[in-house]
């Protein structure tokens, strides 16, 4: 029979241990700029312990002092404020476990998996034909007359012009002359200012109309001579209108601030801006890449909930709470 004992030993092991603090930070490394600025604006929304300012780039986040719940009433300030002084530094440790592990790869397949799961749910833009229906919708028309101005919208391209003639609207639809016009002017009163026009020429006397400078020396170029202010004529143009090289100059520098193409801002190919993660510089010969910070929003503790924190009257639940919340910053 084996004798069994018991006995008390020492043994030296080293195991790594993540705090939560720093597990949260190399979730957040990983994170791209878009899905930052995202996050910080929802814990800013949820969080009233958090404020944005708008500050320098060398300002870090402040760090208020607030005693653990742990820590007794009559704890030392000493260890307190070491306590705070480490969290403090906790910017300048994400910083330097970044420089270590930006060689290798973290990048899982849940990640990845994640990441296009927020691309794909995405909200798509309200389209052009969407748009102009909507507002189809609000005005006071028959079913006739809705299901006429339905086709006109249907056969208004992604540019805002109806290209399609109204002689072959009327042949295709059955409806007469005067009420495909009619309804051609209601649409052409929607939004976006010149939708429905069917040339660039109508489509700025649409623009011009609603600002009340139909008549003004503008309308007159568009109107009547927009040839040549396509070929920058402006002389040939002042002599027409018998007025000044400079006034007609002018009058084409206000135009070319109208919209050529009015159904652009609801492109379906609008161009997609994409923020850079790191900046890369060649300053005296040498490259150097600074990460991109300026779209991150900046925050602060609340100066009112530190006043609450150290109000004596301020109850033991409301200074927990507090608490609770500003760690979460």
């Amino acid at each position: 029979m084996v004798d069994q004992t018991l006995s008390l030993r020492q043994q030296q092991t080293q195991t790594l241990i993540l705090a939560p603090q720093l597990r949260q930070s190399l979730e957040m490394l990983q994170v791209p700029v878009q899905e930052l600025q995202t996050l910080i604006q929802n814990e800013i929304e949820q969080n009233p312990t958090l404020e944005e300012e708008l500050a320098d780039k060398n300002d870090r986040l402040e760090v208020e002092s607030i005693k653990d719940e742990d820590t007794p009433e009559d704890a030392p300030e000493g260890d307190i404020d070491e306590q705070l002084d480490a969290l403090a530094k906790l910017d300048d440790e994400w910083r330097e476990y970044f420089q270590q592990s930006k060689s290798s790869s973290s990048y899982s397949a849940d990640d990845a998996e994640r990441r296009q799961f927020f691309l794909d749910s995405l909200s798509l833009n309200e389209s052009l034909q969407e748009h102009l229906l909507n507002q189809l919708k609000l005005t006071n028309l028959d079913e006739d007359e809705d299901q006429l101005g339905e086709l006109i919208l249907g056969s208004i391209n992604d540019d805002g012009y109806l290209n399609v003639p109204i002689g072959e609207l009327m042949e295709t639809t059955g409806y007469t002359e005067e009420q495909v016009h009619k309804l051609i002017t209601i649409i052409q009163e929607f939004d976006p200012v010149g939708v429905g026009a069917r040339d660039l020429r109508e489509c700025l006397l649409l623009q011009l109309r609603r600002l009340g400078m139909e008549d003004s020396l503008a309308g007159t170029i568009v109107r009547d001579h927009i040839t040549s202010l396509g070929g920058r004529k402006f002389s040939d143009i002042a002599r027409a209108v018998k007025e000044s090289p400079e006034l007609v100059q002018k009058a084409a520098q206000f135009i070319s601030t109208l919209e050529p193409k009015p159904g652009r801002p609801y492109s379906a190919n609008r161009t997609t801006y994409v923020l850079p993660e790191v900046v890369v510089q060649k300053v005296n010969g040498s490259y150097s890449i600074a990460l991109n910070n300026e779209q991150i929003p900046r925050i602060r503790i609340s100066n009112h909930y530190r006043k609450l924190m150290a109000d004596p009257s301020t109850s033991t639940d409301v200074k927990t709470y507090i608490r609770d919340k500003i760690r979460a910053g």
